[in-house]
């Protein structure tokens, strides 16, 4: 049986990522980041394997030849190996943007962002499997990127991937809700960290701060990613089903119709996730200025299930006929 370009790279990345696993102690994911690193590099950059594992890393680097792959395959192939990693751990912020999600992010990107050259900005980039999903997607357009990771592990992992695709992504390893010293974006994406900010002293520069405990950070990226886009900008969220409906969504509101524009709000087939209250939504924002204008009405919809490719074909025509109705 044939094997895939993507089960290909996909082995002898986790082939040689369990190599240094096992010789040097570390996590799974810790090692994909190390065998990553000697891909990018073509060289073994850890000095204290044993020969035998020198000899067994060098055999599988030797069999293998980027080029040969497209950035897609690249990206797939190490998220594959990031996936079984994340099964290993436990610990709850290292969960993944699924697939179909980042394609139809980088579907709606493309259609919204029609300059030829861009800067994209992810506050929470991870491992940056979706922005560089809603990268791969966007044809024929010079785009750079920015992306902001709190968590050490995620980043390094967010620069492999990078690296390997040979995307050009600024990569800061630091709180995204503290100042940012970047270059206003044109366009946001964020799948939103959802949950409490534990610093209620920096929470207190926000609008959409909470009154009494701690405040969501999630509102609190809403109006980061704000902050730090060009006026007329898109901002492109997955949001909570549930995000519009807490006791702080009066406030959201009301700073919302402020300073954007709200295009859409797609809500995902349920069928994707685990359960209910963990279902999202694509939220997508302008930011208002002299070139934004509010659209006759806002696109409102329920994706039918990603695998039912007739349904998706004509919930994709009426997103096209609202964008060429509303732009």
């Amino acid at each position: 049986m044939k094997i895939s370009p993507v089960e290909d790279l996909f082995s002898v990345i986790n082939d040689t990522a369990v190599i240094l696993q096992e010789e040097l102690s570390l996590t799974f994911l810790e090692a994909l980041a190390e065998t990553g690193e000697n891909i990018f590099q073509e060289a073994i950059l850890q000095e204290e394997i044993s020969e035998l594992s020198r000899k067994r890393l060098k055999k599988s680097y030797e069999s293998l030849t980027l080029a040969r792959f497209s950035v897609e395959e690249i990206r797939k192939s190490f998220q594959l190996a990031i996936l079984k990693g994340m099964k290993e751990s436990v610990q709850p912020n290292h969960q993944m943007t699924p697939d179909a999600v980042g394609m139809l992010v980088g579907y709606l990107v493309n259609k919204f962002v029609t300059k030829p050259s861009y800067l994209l900005l992810d506050p929470a980039i991870g491992t940056g499997n979706l922005l560089t999903t809603v990268i791969n997607q966007q044809e024929g357009k010079a785009i750079e990127s920015i992306g902001i990771e709190i968590d050490d592990l995620l980043i390094k992992l967010a620069y492999i991937n990078a690296n390997l695709q040979q995307h050009p992504i600024q990569l800061y390893n630091q709180d995204s809700l503290e100042p940012l010293f970047i270059e206003l974006a044109d366009a946001v994406v964020s799948d939103l960290p959802v949950g409490y900010y534990p610093n209620d002293v920096r929470a207190n520069d926000f609008q959409l701060k909470s009154e009494k405990g701690h405040s969501y950070a999630h509102h609190l990226f809403i109006e980061q990613s704000i902050k730090y886009t060009k006026e007329g900008g898109y901002l492109f969220f997955l949001i909570p089903n549930g995000l519009f409906e807490s006791e702080e969504a009066p406030k959201l509101h009301e700073f919302l119709k402020e300073h954007v524009y709200i295009q859409a709000i797609l809500q995902l087939p349920l069928t994707m996730f685990r359960h209910e209250n963990a279902a999202k939504s694509v939220l997508i924002l302008q930011k208002k200025g002299e070139q934004a204008k509010a659209p006759k009405q806002v696109l409102l919809a329920t994706l039918p299930s990603l695998s039912n490719g007739h349904q998706v074909e004509k919930t994709l025509q009426k997103i096209d006929q609202w964008i060429t109705e509303n732009k």
